[in-house]
């Protein structure tokens, strides 16, 4: 199990968090939230932190301060970032204490998963004790089960592929985990894609290929038990093939298991295309737990083969390998600016709007806007020049220079009309503005 610990100055940052963590397929344990940089130095003096996920200011500690002293505390930890600034000298800093990730919000919920899974995948447990005896990644039965290959029968095949694509019921689930060895907890996929070789009407050369490829795989990863790998054609040019382990077998070697499942992809591979001679790219996912996520590694796997038209040197592609954020930069910089420009143009309404409202804060801009103020005032700064706050004291002056131009009121009465509880402060305010007083200036108009 995997102990979490979230520092952040934000409840909804955090709410989100905990609630993507629960979501990511791994075997969570303790998920300990603070916004203080100290009570989490107090978490990390108490009890075994796996993962830390940290924004780059806290409560009473900066984020950098915070990651090296929790560095000394407990040296294994895991450094994950998460900042509304793409600041350079931060990014710097924290890259030199080994931070595995540096997020910039809002966060895109997709790429933060694969980031969380990769790392403590790849996360070195310790062993549980001198005693225990190193497992196979499979149990090995007494007695080597004759191979048997078969096509699946066409309700099964298609219970397969709807739980794959996530369009199956609860009740058809388990009639599928009846009909098929899917006991799991944990899952992979692999997927073969066979360009140009298609498999449908041509069962003889199917059940050899499926023969040839079981045979690796049995030969690389010592597998003899056929129940913990499931076989099966998951398109006209496509072979797929399920792994699942038990809990013991499996929750503190996924980094061991993972580089098997890229040393068999490997194999594979070169196999197929040397003795073969079929064209093949193969798609290797990240490990799940849970049967749910199926799903979500069968479309991992088709990500992973689609690498290959960015890399077309290699043919074997580990999901979890690959930064997806900078794999399609163009279209998903195309959306995101789309998406921030349209915050900034629905908050500049906003502000438009409401800026003479009394006690108007950023944090009231902010929730009102559904995004964080951090995040609020450095894209607001970054798409219209302006600070927010400078904008909304922009409006205010310019208003009450109308006011003081075209109108008898008094200065109390205008301050009141910009939104100014105080009228010493509106004084203040505009004469730091303008250079002169609010009295002064309506002499000035006489």
């Amino acid at each position: 199990m995997y102990n979490i610990l979230i520092v952040d100055e934000e409840p909804m940052m955090i709410q989100l968090l905990m609630k993507l963590m629960m979501s990511s397929g791994l075997n969570i344990g303790h998920i300990y939230t603070t916004p203080s940089g100290k009570e989490a130095l107090t978490y990390a003096r108490e009890c075994h932190i796996d993962l830390l996920i940290c924004d780059v200011h806290t409560r009473d500690l900066s984020g950098i301060e915070l990651m090296q002293q929790l560095r000394m505390l407990q040296p294994h930890i895991q450094l994950i970032v998460i900042s509304a600034h793409e600041q350079f000298e931060y990014a710097q800093t924290a890259i030199r204490l080994g931070v595995r990730s540096y997020l910039i919000k809002p966060l895109d919920s997709e790429q933060f998963l694969d980031c969380i899974r990769e790392v403590l995948i790849h996360l070195d447990k310790p062993a549980v004790s001198e005693g225990r005896i190193e497992q196979p990644v499979y149990n090995m039965p007494d007695h080597s089960a004759r191979f048997k290959m078969e096509r699946l029968p066409e309700r099964h095949y298609e219970l397969l592929n709807r739980l794959l694509t996530g369009s199956i019921h609860i009740d058809e689930q388990q009639l599928l985990q009846q009909y098929l060895p899917l006991k799991g907890p944990y899952y992979a996929m692999l997927k073969m894609n066979f360009a140009g070789v298609p498999f449908a009407g041509q069962p003889d050369d199917y059940r050899w290929l499926c023969y040839a490829i079981w045979n690796v795989t049995e030969e690389l990863l010592e597998v003899e038990d056929q129940e913990n790998t499931l076989i099966f054609e998951s398109g006209d040019q496509e072979l797929s093939v399920i792994f699942q382990w038990r809990e013991t077998d499996a929750a503190d070697r996924m980094s061991h298991i993972i580089r098997q499942l890229e040393a068999l992809g490997q194999s594979l591979h070169f196999h197929i295309h040397k003795f073969l001679r079929i064209p093949c790219v193969i798609g290797i996912s990240q490990i799940l737990r849970g049967i749910h996520f199926l799903g979500q590694l069968n479309t991992q796997t088709d990500r992973a083969i689609d690498l290959h038209q960015e890399y077309q040197d290699h043919y074997v592609f580990y999901y979890g390998k690959y930064h997806w954020k900078t794999i399609r930069p163009v279209e998903e910089a195309e959306t995101e600016c789309l998406r921030n420009n349209m915050i900034v143009s629905q908050v500049k309404a906003y502000i438009d709007q409401c800026y003479n409202q009394k006690g108007l804060t950023i944090h009231e801009v902010a929730r009102k806007n559904h995004v964080s103020p951090n995040y609020l005032s450095y894209l607001f700064k970054k798409y219209t020049g302006f600070k927010l706050w400078e904008y909304v004291i922009k409006l205010r002056m310019e208003e009450s220079r109308q006011l003081l131009t075209r109108t008898d009121l008094r200065r109390y009465e205008v301050a009141d009309k910009v939104g100014y509880e105080s009228p010493e402060h509106f004084s203040k305010i505009f004469k730091k503005y303008y250079g002169i007083s609010p009295s002064e200036f309506k002499q000035l108009q006489v």
